[in-house]
C-alpha cells in the first residue's frame, strides 16, 4: 500500500497601504491680538478686543504642513468628575440663547492668525509663537520656555486637570451666517450652548486619555459679572482643596475680538474642518500681583503650546505673555485659554475643544513619562 504523503500549503500573503494624510492650513499675517485686562468692579459686560486695521495682512494660499504622529492610547477612560452647585443649576434657563437674523449688529468675518513678526513675538522651537509684552526680553523668555515644568503628573486616572469658566456664559454663533443682530450680547446660562459645553469636548479627551478631570460647571458671571474672578477663585479653592492632585487649572474662556462693527472669528483648517483658533495666556507678575511662581505657568503654557502646533498646526495663536493674574496665583500649572471669538460658531469652538484636549492629553502624558 502506498504511503499517503499530505501535503500542506501555507499561503501568507502580507500588504499595507499606508496612507499619509496631509493637512492643508491657511496661514495670513494677521493683526496683533488679545484680551484686555479684567476690570473686576466696572460695569462694562466684557472687554473686546480691537484689531488694528492698518495689520490686517492678507490671506495667503495655504500650505501643506505634515500630520502629528499618533500618541499610544491607554487601556481606560478615566473619570470626569462634574461639579455645580444647586443655585448654579437653578440658573441654566435664566438668560435664554436667543439670536435673531436681522444682520442689524453687523459683519462676521473669518481670519486666520498666523505667524506674527516684529519685536513682540518669537518662536518657540516645537512650534507655535509667543507674543512678550512685559519687559523680560525675548532671549531670556525663549531660554525660560525651554524649562520643563515641574508638576506631579500622574495618567493613572487620578485628578490632574481642573477646567473651570471664569465667564460661563459666554456663548457663540449658531451658525455660520456673516453677519450678528445688535441685541445678542453672546451670552447665555444655557450650559450646553456656553462656555460649559467647549469644557465638556476637552474633559472627554483628557478622559479618553487615561488623565482624570475635574469640571467646575458653576456660573459665575450671572446675574452679576463684576466680581466673576472672585467667585471663580473660590470655586477653584474649594476644589483643590477636596482633590488636591489636582496640579493644572484652565480657566475656558472666549475672546471679543472686533474691528469697527465688524466682528472677527479666528479661524483655521484642521483634517478638514474648520475649527476655532485658541490663544493661551500666562500672566507674569510685575512685583504687585503676588504671583511670585508665575514662570511655572510659563513652562506649562510653552509646553502646550509647541505640543498643540506640532499636533494641529494653525490652531494656536501666540502665547499672550503679558501682566495678567486671572487666578493664575492658586496652582503652579495655571492657564487662561480663549477658544475662539464671538464670532465663531458653537461648533467651531466645540471642536477647538476637542483638539485642545487631544493636545493636552499628549502633553501631559510626555511630561508625566519625564
Amino acid at each position: 500500500m502506498n504511503e499517503t504523503v499530505k501535503r500542506v500549503i501555507l499561503l501568507c500573503g502580507t500588504g499595507a497601504v499606508l496612507l499619509a494624510g496631509r493637512r492643508a492650513v491657511p496661514v495670513m499675517e494677521a493683526v496683533t491680538i488679545g484680551r484686555q485686562p479684567e476690570a473686576e468692579e466696572s460695569a462694562v459686560p466684557e472687554a473686546e478686543t480691537t484689531a488694528p486695521p492698518e495689520d490686517s495682512g492678507s490671506v495667503t494660499q495655504p500650505l501643506l504642513l505634515a500630520p502629528a504622529a499618533e500618541s499610544p492610547q491607554p487601556e481606560f477612560a478615566a473619570e470626569i468628575i462634574n461639579i455645580e452647585s444647586d443655585g448654579s443649576k437653578a440658573m441654566w434657563y435664566s438668560r435664554l440663547y436667543q439670536q435673531l437674523d436681522t444682520g442689524s449688529g453687523g459683519e462676521i468675518v473669518d481670519r486666520h492668525f498666523g505667524p506674527q513678526s516684529g519685536n513682540l513675538f518669537f518662536t518657540l522651537p516645537g512650534g507655535g509663537q509667543v507674543r512678550n509684552s512685559t519687559a523680560w526680553s525675548n532671549a531670556d523668555l525663549l531660554a525660560e520656555s525651554k524649562i520643563m515644568p515641574e508638576l506631579p503628573l500622574k495618567t493613572d486616572g487620578s485628578p490632574m486637570v481642573l477646567i473651570y469658566h471664569t465667564h460661563t456664559t459666554e456663548s457663540y454663533m449658531p451658525e455660520k451666517t456673516g453677519h450678528y443682530d445688535d441685541s445678542f450680547n453672546f451670552r447665555t446660562t444655557e450650559p450646553d450652548k456656553n462656555m460649559v459645553a467647549v469644557g465638556d469636548a476637552i474633559a472627554e479627551q483628557l478622559s479618553a486619555a487615561g488623565i482624570g478631570v475635574v469640571h467646575a460647571r458653576e456660573i459665575h458671571d450671572f446675574p452679576v459679572w463684576t466680581g466673576s474672578y472672585s467667585n471663580s477663585a473660590m470655586t477653584v479653592r474649594e476644589i483643590l482643596a477636596e482633590y488636591p492632585s489636582v496640579c493644572i487649572a484652565l480657566d475656558i474662556h472666549r475672546d471679543a475680538i472686533s474691528d469697527g462693527k465688524t466682528v472677527v472669528a479666528p479661524v483655521a483648517e484642521i483634517d478638514g474642518k474648520q475649527s476655532a483658533q485658541i490663544m493661551i495666556i500666562s500672566g507674569c507678575d510685575d512685583g504687585t500681583m503676588g504671583m511670585p511662581d508665575y514662570r511655572r505657568n510659563f513652562h506649562l503654557a510653552s509646553r502646550f503650546q509647541e505640543t498643540a502646533e506640532s499636533m494641529f498646526p494653525g490652531l494656536t495663536r501666540p502665547i499672550l505673555f503679558d501682566y495678567r493674574k486671572y487666578n493664575q496665583d492658586l496652582t503652579d500649572g495655571s492657564l487662561l485659554i480663549e477658544v475662539g471669538s464671538q464670532g465663531n460658531t458653537l461648533e467651531e469652538a466645540r471642536y477647538a475643544g476637542t483638539l485642545t484636549g487631544q493636545a493636552l492629553s499628549a502633553a501631559i502624558r510626555e511630561m508625566a513619562a519625564q
